[in-house]
């Protein structure tokens, strides 16, 4: 692939993000009322989309052999416990994710 082709590609890629996050307000520009339906999937989606990502992250746990899924349960009261006492989801995960990756790299071996 040449420079010329990985940059178009790259512009072309850009240009479509920009649009698609551009969409919602270029739509609802606040001269009409977003409709309820909007309204009702802004309230939902994140959590949806958040239990769709523990259920991926989660999938290969294998309980049966050992560990038995403690790593992954220790990572997973950690980022529930933190975002309990934080309120900051980011903090949560970055903090979760290191304590499992310490987890299976230094104790679960």
């Amino acid at each position: 692939m040449s420079n010329l082709h990985a940059g178009m590609l790259v512009a072309i890629i850009a240009l479509v993000t920009l649009l698609l996050r551009a969409l919602p307000f270029i739509v609802f520009n606040g001269k009409r009322k977003t409709p309820a339906f909007i309204t009702y999937l802004s309230n939902v989606l994140p959590y949806a989309i958040m239990g769709m990502l523990v259920v991926y992250c989660l999938r290969g746990t294998e309980i049966i052999m050992p560990p038995h899924g403690i790593p992954e349960l220790i990572a997973c009261i950690v980022v529930v416990g933190l975002h309990l006492w934080k309120r900051n989801t980011l903090l949560s995960i970055a903090i979760g994710t290191a304590v499992y990756m310490m987890l299976i790299q230094l104790v679960f071996i």
